[in-house]
C-alpha cells in the first residue's frame, strides 16, 4: 500500500483530493496537512511514500518545502498539485525532483493517471531491484515508467483505448527511426486504419512528430517518430 500525505491550504480541496486518492487501488491517505510546518511534522513522525503538494501554502511555498524536505533527509516522492502554472515554477519543480506536476483544476481521471504512473514506477523499481547496479536497459525502464503510464492513462477521445495508445508508443519508441502507418500497423498487429487513427490523435496531442519521405512517385510518404522530449 502506498501511503500518501495530502498538503493543501484549502481544507475542502484537501478533502476532495484525499477522496480521489482513496478511489485509486493501492493508495491510501495517511494524513492531511494545510501548512508546510504541519507537513514537515508529519514526515518526521510518519512513514510517507508520496506527497501530493500544493505550491501556495500560508507559511512558505511548496517548492521551498521540497527543498527543506531534502535538506532534512525526508525522501518521500513528490507530485505537485497546484494552480501555479508559470513556467518558472514548473521548471523549479522539475529541478527539485518533483516526479509529476498536475495543474488545478483537474478531474479525478487526471489525478488517477499521475498516481497510476507513480505506481508503475515503483513496480519497475521493484522489478529491477532496489540495490546494486543497473544496466542501460534497466535504467531506460526506470526513466520510462512514469512517461509510459502517464501517456497511457491520460483521457483519450471516445473510441480510443489507453493500451492501444501505449502499444503505438512502444512501437515507435523501440524503432528508433521514423515509421510509416503501414509499418506501425504491422509491428503492432493492428489494422492500418486503426494505426492511422491513433497516429493522427497522438500527432495532434504533440506526442509524436510527422515527417515526410519523398519517393520516386513524387508523393510524400507520412512517417512518424516519437517526440524526443517524451
Amino acid at each position: 500500500m502506498i501511503d500518501v500525505l495530502v498538503v493543501d491550504d484549502d481544507f475542502r480541496v484537501a478533502e476532495i483530493n484525499s477522496a480521489y486518492v482513496g478511489k485509486v487501488p493501492g493508495f491510501r491517505v495517511t494524513e492531511r496537512a494545510h501548512t508546510a510546518a504541519h507537513a514537515l511534522s508529519v514526515l518526521e513522525r510518519t512513514r510517507i511514500d508520496l506527497v501530493l503538494l500544493d505550491h501556495y501554502l500560508p507559511d512558505e511555498t511548496g517548492l521551498t518545502l521540497v527543498r527543506r524536505m531534502r535538506q532534512q533527509g525526508h525522501h518521500a516522492d513528490v507530485i505537485m498539485v497546484t494552480a501555479a502554472r508559470d513556467v518558472a515554477t514548473v521548471q523549479a519543480a522539475m529541478r527539485l525532483g518533483a516526479l509529476q506536476y498536475l495543474v488545478k483544476p483537474f478531474s479525478f481521471s487526471g489525478l488517477r493517471a499521475k498516481l497510476e504512473g507513480y505506481a508503475a514506477l515503483r513496480r519497475t523499481l521493484d522489478g529491477v531491484g532496489g540495490r546494486g547496479e543497473a544496466g542501460q536497459e534497466q535504467v531506460d525502464r526506470i526513466f520510462g515508467a512514469l512517461r509510459t503510464a502517464g501517456a497511457a492513462s491520460a483521457e483519450l477521445p471516445k473510441g480510443h483505448s489507453a493500451p492501444t495508445a501505449d502499444l503505438i508508443r512502444r512501437v515507435l519508441h523501440e524503432a528508433g527511426r521514423p515509421l510509416s502507418a503501414h509499418e506501425v500497423a504491422e509491428r503492432a498487429g493492428l489494422s492500418r486504419s486503426t494505426a492511422q487513427r491513433y497516429l493522427k490523435y497522438l500527432e495532434q496531442a504533440g506526442r509524436l512528430r510527422l515527417t515526410l519521405k519523398y519517393g520516386d512517385t513524387g508523393r510524400p510518404e507520412h512517417r512518424y517518430v516519437w517526440a524526443a522530449t517524451d
